[in-house]
């Protein structure tokens, strides 16, 4: 999704229980983001955007651990907001922080990224903005989560869920992964290819970061593309026909072409391509996988023409990726 404006400010909520852990990852993520990207700029070492820590009344908060913590300020007009893992009473918390609700629609409906990590999900759900989206929580929360937002798409077996600038993460590891997108997305791939070389080569993943960044692409009203959307999904690697897709799903090659790229701004090859070299990111990422078999698994036989690809798509090659994005994974 392209950006409207640039990235002038983050705000990450701070409440009493909140985890510090999770709230400080947070800030020490976009205050690395925005050195870096101060430096590239040419501001040397002053930073490109503030990350500023924010409590619905401007006032300290006693996290979950017992530390007191000073806070930036109260809820403000933000270009993107984190919404940290908390531990406690999450009614009690709402009727403490009422303002929190309207604060997120506000945000929302002026175009900021909203992002919950863990239990920082429900407050986007109290808001009513993940009615009828998907999204996730820690799996400690799954079971409540559900109970309290019927209304909720909730998709536990997913780690990331992107829809519409709402983001979730299931937990801490998760969150690095989507914080990396919100910087790649703000920043610039440079910048994200810094920062992940820097801290994020020591992190461990039990499953894939996935694709995200097409949820955004699936808010349209044409359920029949939204269906060829799932399909392609499940089956990107394998071989198929656009044709045969179009005829499988009740259309011509030329309604598909139309309705598809009407309801989602692509092309379907075009679509389908980004599906396949987000997949391969992944595992250039977190896998030894040789650059062949990523190639093969992703749906392209022919590893130079998957290579060309790639660079087209990232301006960099599968092996330059692989460097820059290394995992260690054990």
């Amino acid at each position: 999704m392209p950006n409207a404006h640039p990235l002038k400010r983050v705000s990450i909520l701070a409440t009493e229980g909140v985890f510090a852990s999770t709230l400080m990852q947070a800030k020490d993520f976009f205050h690395m983001a925005a050195l870096r990207s101060g430096k590239q700029h040419g501001h040397g070492l002053a930073p490109a955007f503030e990350t500023l820590l924010v409590s619905p009344d401007g006032q300290p908060v006693t996290t979950f651990s017992g530390t007191r913590i000073e806070v930036d300020g109260a809820l403000d007009a933000t270009d993107a907001v984190i919404l940290p893992a908390f531990w406690g009473d999450f009614d009690a918390l709402c009727q403490g922080y009422p303002q929190v609700m309207p604060w997120l629609q506000s945000r929302h409906q002026a175009g900021s990224a909203i992002c919950g990590e863990a239990t920082g999900v429900f407050w986007m759900a109290q808001a009513g903005l993940l009615d009828a989206r998907e999204a996730t929580t820690h799996w400690r929360f799954a079971n409540e989560f559900s109970t309290r937002f019927p209304q909720v798409l909730f998709t536990p077996e997913k780690h990331l869920t992107d829809s519409d600038n709402l983001y979730t993460a299931g937990g801490t590891t998760s969150a690095c992964d989507l914080y990396m997108h919100l910087v790649e997305r703000y920043c610039g791939s440079s910048v994200a290819q810094g920062m992940a070389r820097d801290i994020l080569f020591e992190v461990q993943r039990s499953y894939s970061p996935g694709r995200i960044g097409f949820g955004g692409q699936k808010m349209h009203l044409d359920t029949r593309v939204l269906q060829i959307q799932e399909w392609l999904e499940e089956h990107f690697a394998e071989k198929f026909r656009f044709e045969d897709v179009a005829r499988d799903h009740g259309m011509s090659i030329r309604n598909f072409m139309r309705r598809f790229q009407s309801a989602t701004g692509d092309k379907p090859l075009h679509y389908l391509q980004r599906l396949r070299i987000e997949t391969a990111k992944s595992l250039l990422s977190t896998t030894r996988k040789s650059i062949k078999t990523i190639s093969y698994e992703v749906g392209y036989d022919d590893a130079s023409f998957f290579a060309r690809l790639f660079r087209q798509h990232t301006e960099l090659s599968p092996n330059q990726y692989r460097q820059q994005y290394r995992l260690k994974n054990g």
